[in-house]
């Protein structure tokens, strides 16, 4: 029975799981970005969000603890480094998960996982879109008396 068993196996060993799940975090804070299927993007985000939120205070204790989980100086320079000037005033949730579809070998389900402050195309779509809101209510309330104004105007070019 697998009472209290809260986490995913991912159905290997202990040892080979962190090994998996310490893997991906590296390759993730190198690259920003990694594809691979859901049940262990979830586990990942499980494993590396406590990582993260050590890099938030820089010091000594915090460096040889996450460096006890990622073994690799590279990655825990750049996580201490780079990563943490971009999460500092982020509370949490520092991972996202897209779900990519179906792998077309053994269809399983695939998924992204990245950082949230790394993707610049949706950082852009929020900016714009908060910017469009602006405008259409700023065009609602300053035209509030341009309905007959607007029609008079749509009404003279057809008539030529």
């Amino acid at each position: 029975m697998r009472h209290n068993k809260k986490f995913n196996h991912l159905g290997r060993t202990k040892s080979h799981r962190e090994a998996l799940l310490a893997n991906m975090t590296v390759s993730l804070i190198k690259a920003k970005r990694i594809t691979t299927t859901v049940a262990k993007a979830k586990a990942l985000r499980v494993y590396a969000e406590p990582i993260i939120n050590k890099a938030k205070e820089d010091s000594t204790n915090n460096r040889r603890i996450v460096f006890s989980y990622l073994q690799d100086k590279e990655a825990v320079k750049e996580l201490f480094g780079e990563i943490a000037t971009k999460i500092a005033n982020r509370p949490g949730g520092y991972l996202r998960i897209l779900k990519l579809g179906n792998r077309l070998g053994d269809n399983a389900a695939t998924a992204m996982i990245e950082f949230v402050d790394y993707n610049e195309n949706l950082l852009k779509e929020t900016v714009e879109k908060k910017a469009k809101t602006r405008r259409s209510r700023a065009k609602k309330s300053a035209t509030a008396e341009g309905p007959a104004a607007e029609a008079a105007a749509t009404e003279a070019p057809a008539a030529e």
